[in-house]
């Protein structure tokens, strides 16, 4: 394996390391020493009971800094700020991260300075789990995961092997050298869309029929702006065109434009598409708006309501005829029947670059969930398959076939 001191990108970098009550803690002393050796900045917290299995002594002489544990000191007083220490780093990674500490995070609670400096934390997070292979793949662990995962945070895979229980299995930590290429390669990314501007669009729209009723769809914009945040993490500017959502970006590389119909979100993007090195269609556009809307609330009767439907403007194929060799261009398909052919039909007929296929007939895909499964095609026939994923992971797979 290459040396730490290889890692280029970690020079600089301010870590702060959190630390639980776990076995594995051993091996945060060793990741503490190759932080420190590849140039980082390393700041540790520990949980109340990580100090039974690693001494604070230990880690401030690796760290070369104090170790924080309790939320002041008890001999001067002194506060260390858990809002301070969230502002301060580059990341955030917990390792070991035991089951305990991870519940905790997943659902907001904050009885000790390391999960309440968990919550103040403006940077990203990583989890590096440890613990008994019965315990790692109990379902309330597994959702717990799942959860911090929806929440944009990175969670590394554990390693199998002999566990402290003797049992064999999965639920070891990653080892030091592990958790470190892995922090390289996070911050190799974190700039790779530096000075880079997409277009994003998110949502469902909303067609008039008169003031208080529309033509809508179910689409959440939570696939939208996972791809928008993930952009934004690796350095690129978004332009997050969205219809009614629920949802507010976090990244201040995001700028969002609000909208209701498919007509106002083709002129957004029409707007900025030329100013970007390419747009991802993750909107769910109504296909059609009422050709005559009523400027009052249409009262019931008993004879039928026909309402003429006519076609709005095609945003993603307006884009493809603007598209240039240096832009990229990807779509959405959510399909019901012949997902692969139809699918490939829209990619052509709209010179689509890749599209992103999601079926309805996966269970955990598709509108109002916070997973789903894809399946990526593009313009040189490349099929890629994925797993059932969280969205934010689903953002990533994404983000990394163009981000090569």
């Amino acid at each position: 394996m290459t040396s730490s001191n290889n890692y280029t990108s970690l020079t600089g970098k301010k870590i702060l390391l959190g630390i639980t009550g776990s076995i594995a803690a051993y091996k945060s002393a060793i990741l503490t020493r190759l932080l420190i050796k590849s140039g980082a900045e390393v700041q540790i917290v520990l949980s109340p009971y990580a100090k039974e299995f690693i001494t604070p002594l230990t880690l401030s002489t690796l760290s070369k800094r104090p170790v924080f544990s309790d939320f002041s000191e008890k001999e001067t007083g002194e506060w260390h700020s858990h809002v301070n220490l969230g502002q301060w780093a580059d990341v955030f990674l917990i390792a070991p991260a035991t089951t305990n500490t991870m519940a905790k995070c997943a659902h907001g609670i904050a009885d000790n300075l390391l999960t309440t400096t968990y919550l103040s934390a403006k940077c990203p997070v990583i989890f590096a789990p440890a613990m008994d292979l019965d315990m790692f793949r109990h379902p309330v662990t597994q959702a717990n995961m799942n959860l911090l995962r929806q929440n944009g945070h990175s969670i590394l895979d554990t390693n199998s092997g002999e566990l402290a229980s003797g049992l064999e299995g999965e639920g070891r930590m990653k080892e030091p050298e592990e958790i470190i290429a892995f922090l390289a390669s996070f911050f190799e990314k974190k700039k790779s869309l530096a000075n880079k501007k997409y277009l994003v669009t998110a949502g469902p729209t909303y067609e008039k029929i008169d003031p208080v009723r529309y033509i809508g769809n179910f689409s959440s914009g939570k696939m939208g702006f996972a791809i928008a945040e993930e952009i934004a993490q690796r350095g690129g500017k978004v332009f997050l065109t969205s219809g009614p959502v629920s949802l507010k970006p976090y990244h201040p590389n995001i700028e969002l434009t609000s909208v209701t119909t498919a007509d106002e979100m083709y002129q957004v993007a029409i707007d900025k598409f030329k100013y970007c090195n390419g747009a991802i269609m993750a909107a769910a556009v109504a296909d059609y708006k009422v050709k005559n809307t009523s400027s009052t609330k249409i009262k019931r009767t008993s004879q039928n309501l026909s309402i003429d439907l006519v076609p709005n403007k095609d945003i993603a194929a307006e884009l493809g005829k603007m598209k240039t060799k240096d832009q990229i261009l990807c779509g959405f398909a959510l399909e019901t029947n012949d997902e692969h052919a139809n699918a490939i039909k829209k990619l052509k007929k709209k010179n689509l670059d890749f599209i992103v296929l999601n079926s309805l007939k996966e269970k955990g895909a598709g509108f109002q969930y916070d997973t789903n499964k894809i399946t990526i095609l593009d313009k040189n026939n490349n099929i890629t398959n994925f797993e059932l994923k969280s969205k934010a992971e689903v953002a990533k797979d994404i983000i990394d076939y163009f981000d090569k």
